[in-house]
């Protein structure tokens, strides 16, 4: 038990950035909006986290101000390509080396420095209680809130009018619009859901899981988050379970290095990534289920005629 328990808690915090970043994109996709750009909205969320969080000394208002500015960069892709219906993936690929080139250009003078994170009072109750209260009170509460959040998305696209609207958008605009829906409105929020996401989950990896700031911070965990809606075959719940998978690939490789086993430790650390190209290969292999499951408008751009 004591070894597991390191394990269980790290996995849990590797993983908890992914839930955010990919339960986001995964919305963004239900309405048939293919954003490839999660990896710099959650650079640039990141980086003005921790430029707020060293200015404030406040969390919240850091993690505010990292969704505010994701959700700046998602209403770039929006316009692009919901409004002006440009190529989702060109966009969503410009816009990763945007937010990726200019979170480096404004966080250059924060490389370096760190964030002396205090434990929280809710960590310290949480400690207290019975069983759970090993596992809980190593776990910030951004932790707790991804479970939440996995929760709030599964209950709006599986059990609400409003979910069902917005999945309805993205397998057929063309019958939702003729029902009087507003297809490019709903994509626009979706988006910009997908943003604030993306703007939590580079906020908890620079201010929580590093509490510093240095280029190359997000390490590809944006485009895992899109991976990750594939492997899931565009289901919340697996996309929650897939996130903790690849979080656990993540910690596999650095318990493995310090466990002193004989490889090579750029090997190792490519697991993750290693992970997530197997995971893909062997669900595009079924393409049955990934017609039954992807949105038929996914990637497409909608134009009302009239």
């Amino acid at each position: 038990m004591d070894q597991i328990l390191p394990i269980l808690v790290a996995t849990l915090v590797a993983g908890t950035p992914l839930i955010y970043a990919a339960l986001g994109e995964l919305v963004a996709e239900r309405s048939g909006v293919l954003n490839m750009g999660v990896e710099g909205m959650m650079v640039i969320g990141a980086v003005i986290a921790f430029i707020v969080m060293m200015a404030t000394g406040s969390l919240w208002l850091a993690v505010f101000a990292a969704m505010l500015a994701a959700m700046l960069l998602a209403l770039m892709f929006a316009v692009l390509a919901v409004g002006f219906r440009a190529n989702q993936i060109a966009v969503g690929l410009a816009l990763t080396i945007f937010g990726t080139s200019l979170a480096s250009f404004i966080g250059k003078p924060y490389i370096g420095k760190a964030i002396v994170m205090e434990p929280s009072t809710a960590s310290n109750l949480a400690a207290k209680i019975p069983f759970l209260g090993a596992v809980l009170g190593q776990l910030h509460p951004l932790v707790w809130l991804s479970w939440i959040f996995f929760g709030g998305v599964w209950y709006f696209l599986n059990r609400s009018r409003s979910g069902l609207i917005l999945r309805a958008v993205g397998e057929s605009p063309t019958s939702a619009h003729a029902l009087g829906y507003p297809v490019n409105t709903i994509r626009y929020l979706a988006t910009l859901f997908g943003g604030a996401s993306a703007g939590i989950a580079g906020a908890y990896v620079s201010i929580v899981y590093t509490s510093l700031w240095t280029e190359g911070l997000i390490a590809g965990r944006g485009w895992i988050a899109v991976a990750l809606v594939v492997f899931s075959t565009w289901r919340s719940g697996r996309c929650f379970l897939g996130a903790y998978l690849f979080g656990g690939a993540t910690i596999a490789q650095l318990f493995a290095q310090s466990a002193g086993i004989g490889l090579p430790s750029e090997l190792m650390s490519a697991l993750p990534y290693l992970v997530t190209i197997v995971v893909l290969v062997l669900i595009s292999r079924n393409a049955a289920l990934m017609r039954l499951n992807v949105p038929a408008s996914l990637g497409k751009p909608f134009a009302a005629e009239g």
